[in-house]
């Protein structure tokens, strides 16, 4: 176990797994490596773009698609000090300045056409560097 992973909060544990899961499959299944920085999430974005022109109804790709945002969280959380939140199943994270963000419901609405993971990564990375 790493020093990053014993300090992490209790509610970190399962949207860290998902975003893992993510890399590894993008790995093994379209060959993409992901590598948790905010560039990789054009990637991210053109995939889900990708998916959401074949079509599939959205029960089928909400794991795929809880996996991209729990990957776009983490790669906040990685960027900013944000902290993982959880309350009754749901995860957000939370910047040092206070503000909470839901990569998840980000991740669907990209797959809406109405999102982004990149911009949000930009937001709240912008919202955790001001004073």
């Amino acid at each position: 176990m790493t020093a990053q992973t014993e300090t992490r909060p209790p509610a970190a544990a399962k949207p860290v797994r998902w975003a893992a899961d993510a890399v590894a499959a993008m790995r093994e299944g379209a060959r993409l490596r992901l590598d948790y920085s905010a560039q990789s999430l054009w990637r991210v974005d053109r995939m889900i773009e990708e998916i959401r022109r074949e079509g599939p109804p959205y029960a089928a790709v909400e794991n795929v698609l809880r996996g991209f945002g729990a990957y776009a969280g983490e790669v906040v959380v990685r960027q900013t000090g944000a902290e993982w939140w959880a309350t009754g199943g749901d995860h957000w994270i939370r910047t040092p300045d206070g503000r909470l963000w839901d990569p998840f419901e980000e991740a669907r609405r990209a797959y809406e056409g109405n999102g982004s993971l990149r911009l949000l990564c930009r937001d709240a990375t912008a919202s955790a560097e001001r004073p």
